[in-house]
């Protein structure tokens, strides 16, 4: 699986992350004489301890991190000139092994709304039982028994979620219900599951449990190290692609152009950052990207690299009692603390190597009272997308026990609010350019807040799990240097404190002074939440779509597209659990294309 030995092969990926082992692996499966070849420009992540342990996954969010990509965005006025960093996985299962583990899946309605032959939910509710094995509650009529992906609890409980949870179901005054992720129910505070095996404990990811576990069949290869340069063509016919190693992954090795050809297809699968750039030099996209690159264009096709979307996310870390269990002391890697959870680990799959420090949430939706305070801004798309849609939640609130930056904070506890919205209206665009050296960047704009109903979800996000959180019994006030600067005097000042509030007290009033240093503080922090989608999307051609129906590229054969670049909307979930169902989907229809029996 590892070694190059073929000069030939049926079916080439470029890219390989987590569609692309979903597609690779069921097709090797229902055919193994099939001769694939998976090409990643990052390296194998099998066994790695990085990967397969669920607690280390905020290493990968390092400046020094070679397991994701950091793509830097163009300044931007609506983020106060700040340029958005957002980063997406970069090693054998892409985003699957580096990502939060977090469970959640769209409502079934986003699907509908796609508008696309086939991809109806009642076409991909099937697929999404197969690919799971839900261990956290039996016989639930929408989730899966039998599939590769692990789906539970953890390895232990964080008791600090539970106080979340009475806090929203009192004070928030909303329902709680052990499964909100039944692709309909919302406004509701929940368990959060993870994609994490219950017995063994590890990472539930998509490259070991689509490929790894095939390492006996010679016909399936990963050659990792390899950047996909571009597809080639005879005739407007996919026939190969052209690649190099990678500089980061192969810092010794030269940086010559090597061809490899495929037989029957090339699938495209870089994710929304590299696919159109691969299309993109490959002479497919708009006239004037690819003439400032000295591109010569293969296909008229301006809807490559456009409809970047994504969800916006706050992380904001507060203060909590000494004996409150967080992931911070592992996070800060206090070796005694490690190593017994990991002897435990080791032993039986349970402790605290086993959590993502996610174990409650909610799919917000405001109430009259809410919609009101959050103003008149963000009323016409709460109309025009919301108000008749009521399982589309507006945002996702919940509770990271611990802090991501714990090495560089103070040693104590700490609990992060996170709150993301879910349908940002603001688009964005991934291209690609030449600097004044001739060299290839990055053109990327983010579009975050862009569209100025963006910012106000985020604004009332901060208000309410402020006062959620300051109810909450093991709240001890606010890490300042992480929260919005108020003037002094006013009644939101942050600050560590002895105890919470009493559940009945008012709420804090926020002055306009305050809410624009709330907005200041977006506009200056707001980040991704990992979820970029879109810049190939499946769409008809006339409406800026790149790919049919049936992810084959517009003016060309034996080229598709799969992975999280062909949603054509955004989908109110974190994604993984969508990029699998579109691997599933996509292996159908390659499968039924060849002539493959896939049952």
């Amino acid at each position: 699986m590892f070694h190059p030995s073929l000069s030939e092969f049926d079916i080439i990926f470029a890219g390989g992350g987590t569609v692309a082992c979903v597609v690779a692996g069921r097709l090797a499966a229902y055919d193994p004489s099939l001769r694939i070849l998976i090409l990643e420009a990052g390296q194998h992540s099998f066994n790695k301890a990085a990967h397969v342990q669920p607690y280390q996954y905020p290493n990968h969010q390092a400046p020094t991190s070679t397991t994701i990509t950091f793509n830097i965005g163009n300044p931007s006025p609506s983020l106060n000139g700040r340029a958005p960093v957002v980063p997406c996985g970069r090693c054998v299962g892409g985003s699957s092994c580096v990502n939060f583990m977090a469970y959640t899946r769209a409502p079934a309605s986003d699907f509908d709304d796609w508008g696309a032959d086939g991809w109806e939910s009642e076409n991909l509710i099937p697929l999404m039982k197969k690919l799971e094995t839900y261990e956290a509650q039996p016989d639930c009529p929408t989730h899966g028994y039998d599939g590769p992906i692990k789906v539970s609890s953890g390895g232990r409980k964080l008791d600090i979620c539970d106080e979340f949870a009475h806090v929203g179901t009192t004070y928030h005054k909303r329902q709680y219900a052990d499964d909100t992720d039944d692709l309909e129910t919302c406004n509701t505070y929940s368990p959060w599951r993870k994609y994490i095996d219950g017995t063994t404990g590890r990472r539930s990811d998509a490259a070991h449990h689509y490929v790894y576990n095939q390492a006996h069949n010679p016909n399936l290869q990963i050659w990792d190290g390899k950047r996909v340069k571009r597809v080639i063509f005879e005739n407007k016919r996919a026939v190969g692609v052209e690649f190099t190693n990678d500089s980061v992954s192969c810092p010794d090795a030269d940086q010559l152009l090597s061809t490899v050809k495929a037989s029957k297809l090339v699938v495209v699968s870089a994710g929304a950052f590299g696919s159109p750039g691969i299309l993109e030099r490959s002479g497919i996209g708009a006239e004037g990207v690819l003439k400032r690159c000295g591109i010569e264009q293969l296909v008229n096709l301006p809807g490559v690299g456009e409809n970047y979307q994504d969800h916006n996310g706050g992380f904001l870390p507060y203060l909590v009692a000494d004996e409150v269990v967080t992931m911070d002391r592992l996070w800060r890697g206090e070796e005694s603390v490690v190593q017994e959870n990991l002897a435990q680990w080791n032993s039986n799959g349970k402790s605290l190597i086993a959590q993502n420090g996610l174990d409650s949430k909610i799919k917000w939706r405001p109430d009259d009272e809410e919609l009101k305070a959050m103003g008149s801004a963000f009323q016409p798309r709460w109309k025009e997308f919301f108000q008749d849609r009521p399982d589309k939640a507006v945002a996702i609130f919940c509770a990271i026990v611990g802090c991501s930056l714990a090495s560089v904070l103070p040693p104590r506890n700490y609990i992060t609010a996170c709150y993301y919205t879910l349908y940002p209206a603001s688009v964005g665009s991934v291209h690609i350019n030449m600097t004044e050296n001739g060299k290839e960047r990055m053109d990327f704009t983010a579009g975050f807040l862009d569209d100025p109903s963006d910012i106000i979800p985020l604004g009332f996000g901060y208000k309410k799990t402020r006062e959620i959180f300051r109810r909450m019994p093991s709240y001890r006030g606010e890490v300042t240097a992480g929260h919005p600067s108020f003037p002094e005097g006013s009644a939101a000042v942050c600050g560590e404190v002895s105890g919470p509030v009493d559940l009945n007290t008012p709420d804090i009033i926020y002055t306009a002074e305050d809410d624009e240093a709330i907005n200041k503080y977006h506009r200056d922090h707001v980040q991704t939440t990992w979820h970029s989608l879109g810049t190939c999307a499946m769409k008809p051609e006339a409406d800026q779509g790149v790919v049919d129906t049936r992810l084959n590229v517009y003016g060309v054969s034996n080229l598709k597209v799969a992975d999280m670049s062909i949603s054509p909307f955004n989908v109110g979930t974190n994604t993984y659990s969508t990029a699998l169902v579109i691997g599933e989907r996509a292996a159908m229809i390659i499968a039924a294309d060849l002539g493959i029996n896939c049952i």
